[in-house]
């Protein structure tokens, strides 16, 4: 049961990552999940915007960030225009508005076809889980015939149920970034 448990985890850290990577990609509409990997200058270390500034939605297409410490404000927009978001930062007084440009159709295009290479190395990883769950239960001598393969069973329901879940995250970006 060790195995299978193993596995589960493992293949769940694998939807976490997946939900991690399209996060970031663009749909259109302001989210602060834009942000979130974007790392800038803090005092010597590397900081996420995320922990140095509060980050708003006022609008649907525009993200406001409020720097905690004012003088955090260069950093910041040094480190949008650094990043691959494709957003222009405007220093507004004391805060930095990102407006979200609408997206073309080609470049929705582009997302969707990103989003689905994120899916599909999602996708890869949990056959990998899948494939060492199933060589540890060939391994382990004190499992009879009968016990094998139901093991091998299990790990294939569990494998085909984060495989789903992969396609139904994949299917809700798409309309996300698609919906104009």
């Amino acid at each position: 049961m060790d195995i299978l448990s193993n596995a589960e985890q493992r293949m769940s850290k694998a939807i976490s990552n997946f939900q991690d990577a399209i996060a970031v990609l663009r749909t259109g509409r302001a989210n602060a999940a834009l942000l979130e990997n974007i790392e800038c200058d803090y005092y010597g270390d590397r900081m996420n915007i995320t922990s140095i500034a509060a980050i708003k939605v006022p609008e649907p297409r525009q993200l406001l960030i409020v720097p905690y410490d004012q003088g955090d404000i260069k950093t910041i927009v040094a480190a949008i225009n650094a990043s691959d978001i494709g957003i222009n930062p405007v220093v507004d007084g004391k805060q930095i508005r990102l407006v979200i440009p609408p997206l073309t159709e080609d470049r929705r295009k582009e997302l969707v076809k990103k989003a689905k290479g994120y899916s599909e190395e999602a996708k890869v990883a949990i056959r990998n889980i899948r494939r060492d769950a199933i060589d540890a239960v060939k391994k382990d001598e004190t499992y009879t015939e009968d016990t094998r393969k139901q093991e091998e069973q299990e790990i294939q329901k569990i494998t085909d149920k984060y495989t789903k879940k992969i396609d139904e995250l994949l299917k809700v970006k798409e309309s996300e970034i698609m919906a104009i």
